[in-house]
């Protein structure tokens, strides 16, 4: 077991959707210090103002990118331990393939050459369900084939690929997360980019029907972000090294399940609108995705604690809360 006892950890992207949870997390523990790194790119410096009160986190510059290696390096001295959560979205990657490329590869390159240099003692390493593409097997374990068909999910196998050589060739630790359909405060609400859950609260909340494509049969595992943040954690803290986890409920929930729990707790009479895939999409996108959890509770100690309605009433509040301020 890792002690982050006095430790010193880089939380690089950790203004951001998970990041900002993860800092949250790490800071419920006796750590030493904890060290924000981010772009701003997505992350807002607001979500780390729950935060500010406490001397033991601070922000590295206003703003840094991993493609700058010489701000990277130093921002890494003396820390003990790195959790990388820093990438282009899915469909940001799908339009930005070159940015995707020198941000998710690159950039995950940089990041591991500065551990090694530094020589942190583990790193967690932020993938991503996409690396299985769509399920031939239901639930999804580890041993599940890479079938992904897409420049983000290839990005993430990348990503993996070299955890593995530098943890071969210097001996760096690390643990690699991949995250199913991840949800919750922070998650961008409003942009192009933005998840399934965000639009169909933002569709209701204007009124609108949401929308579903397909017939609505296609599901996934949703997994609420503060329970994705304890698993980050729990990384960090166990003996586990060279080994890839899945984060998620494991509990299968279709769209058209998920849209009529957010109608329910809404309370909203809106119906839902069908809209048929485009030739594209339908060739191209996920239509099952549903992860294993055992591997993650046997070697982490991870299990998730909000189930589905949990997690959205905790959603639904936070944007009452904060409207017009996401």
């Amino acid at each position: 077991m890792n002690s982050l006892t006095n430790a010193k950890v880089l939380v690089i992207g950790g203004a951001g959707f998970i990041g900002s949870h993860v800092v949250g997390e790490l800071l419920k523990t006796d750590v030493g210090q904890v060290v924000v790194y981010d772009n701003f790119a997505r992350g807002k410096r607001s979500y780390l103002d729950p935060y500010r009160g406490d001397s033991r986190c601070t922000l590295f510059l206003d703003g840094a990118d991993i493609r700058e290696t010489d701000l990277l390096d130093k921002a890494m001295e003396g820390c003990d331990y790195v959790v990388h959560l820093a990438a282009m979205w899915l469909l940001h990657c799908k339009d930005f393939p070159r940015t995707a490329f020198h941000v998710n590869i690159e950039g995950t390159f940089n990041v591991l050459e500065a551990c090694v240099r530094h020589k942190v003692k583990k790193l967690v390493y932020s993938s991503s369900a996409s690396v299985y593409g769509d399920a031939v097997e239901v639930p999804m374990t580890e041993e599940h084939p890479f079938m992904n068909r897409n420049f983000y999910g290839a990005s993430k196998i990348a990503g993996e690929a070299m955890c593995r050589a530098f943890y071969d060739r210097y001996g760096l630790n690390y643990v690699g997360l991949r995250y199913m359909n991840v949800y919750g405060p922070h998650q961008d609400q409003t942009a192009a980019y933005t998840g399934v859950i965000p639009i169909m609260l933002n569709k209701i909340d204007a009124n609108e029907p949401p929308v579903i494509n397909g017939d609505g049969s296609q599901a996934y595992d949703f997994i609420y972000v503060e329970d994705v943040a304890r698993c980050n954690v729990l990384a960090l803290q166990a003996d586990a090294t060279d080994q890839f986890y899945n984060v998620g409920s494991g509990v299968q929930t279709s769209i058209k399940q998920l849209c009529d729990l957010i109608l329910e707790l809404k309370r909203s009479d809106l119906r839902v609108t069908y809209k048929p895939y485009s030739a594209d999409d339908a060739r191209r996108l996920v239509q099952n995705r549903i992860g294993c959890p055992k591997k993650a509770v046997a070697d982490l100690g991870f299990e998730y604690s909000y189930g589905l309605r949990d997690g959205l009433l905790r959603l639904i509040d936070w944007r009452q809360k904060n409207k017009g301020r996401y």
